[in-house]
């Protein structure tokens, strides 16, 4: 069988519904969803299921939410299929599934940690006046410089480089507007303002990735058995004490995703599957590099399309 890659999907992948077939129709993904109710201590499988959809787009229930779906997708497709998972990977949130999948934390506790990192990201956001925007048709360089230029002293960054055709910059609302502005007279196709509550992966954000450090001290964590590929500088990292150290930084740095499909591409990866909702990451890596193939698995037909495919191949 093929020699893959599996990653996880971020916020903005949420839809009300996620998991509930999986849940259905797959003992070991009810098993997660169960396991993390009791751990959150609230009815995250009916936010997962139900809705509204107001509460799963709600920071503190997003998180828990999206990693729930992925790891249920996640134990169903290891109940199905014997893989060569060559490493793993996230975006953002996405890297506790890939940090729970490589064996660097257990189930319970991935899901206490993503709950607290929601909790302390959402009272930064509420607590801060920041926002994000996507910036479309722009390279990395000039977005770079651009900001630069305008010597904002980190009041605006860039927060997610997704593909090269699509950078979210995020921070302070006045940097931001200047950011935005100086980017169309730059040459960019379109700048979007995101609807989010805060300026995620940006400065506003360190106190929140200072306090979450001092819990993860609290958590012990294990070498990674499958390498993971990192958020924030797209490098191999297999050992526990750089997971631990990058976990808080990832809170307020840059999420290098196009870096990260590139690093994985560069050693010989050219099969990857989307673990968890929605297809972001599917149509990001389109964009990266036209030479790869993505699978999906979200669901029950998904998840037997992918098997099937793999096995094709």
């Amino acid at each position: 069988m093929t020699k893959v890659a599996i990653i996880f999907p971020g916020q903005g992948s949420q839809s009300v519904g996620m998991g509930k077939d999986l849940f259905e129709n797959s003992e070991e993904a009810k098993k997660i969803f169960e396991i993390a109710d009791e751990c959150l201590e609230k009815n995250i499988s009916k936010i997962c299921f139900e809705g509204p959809e107001e509460d799963l787009k709600q920071t503190i229930n997003t998180q828990p939410a999206i990693l729930t779906t992925s790891i249920a997708a996640l134990e169903a497709l290891k109940a199905n299929t014997n893989l060569d998972i060559a490493f793993f990977a996230g975006h953002s949130l996405g890297e506790y599934a890939a940090m729970y999948a490589a064996d660097v934390v257990d189930l319970k506790s991935v899901i206490k940690l993503i709950a607290k990192r929601a909790e302390l990201m959402d009272s930064a956001a509420k607590s801060t006046t920041g926002t994000m925007a996507a910036v479309l048709g722009l390279s990395q360089e000039k977005i770079e410089q651009c900001i630069e230029s305008l010597n904002l002293n980190g009041a605006a960054s860039v927060a997610n480089y997704n593909s090269p055709e699509q950078i979210v910059i995020t921070g302070e609302i006045e940097a931001m507007n200047k950011a935005m502005e100086a980017l169309k007279e730059a040459g960019a196709k379109r700048v979007i303002p995101l609807p989010v509550s805060g300026a995620f992966h940006s400065a506003l954000m360190k106190k929140a990735g200072e306090e979450f450090s001092n819990f993860v001290k609290e958590y012990k964590l294990q070498d990674a058995k499958i390498p993971v590929i990192t958020n924030v500088d797209a490098n191999i990292t297999i050992s526990a004490e750089e997971f631990a150290s990058k976990m808080p930084t990832q809170i307020y740095s840059s999420v290098y995703w196009t870096h990260t499909i590139q690093k994985m591409v560069k050693e010989g990866i050219s099969t990857f599957i989307e673990v968890g909702p929605g297809k972001v990451l599917s149509g990001l890596n389109k964009k990266i590099d036209s030479n790869i193939t993505t699978y999906n698995i979200y669901d029950i037909a998904t998840l037997n399309a992918t098997i099937e495919a793999l096995k094709a191949n």
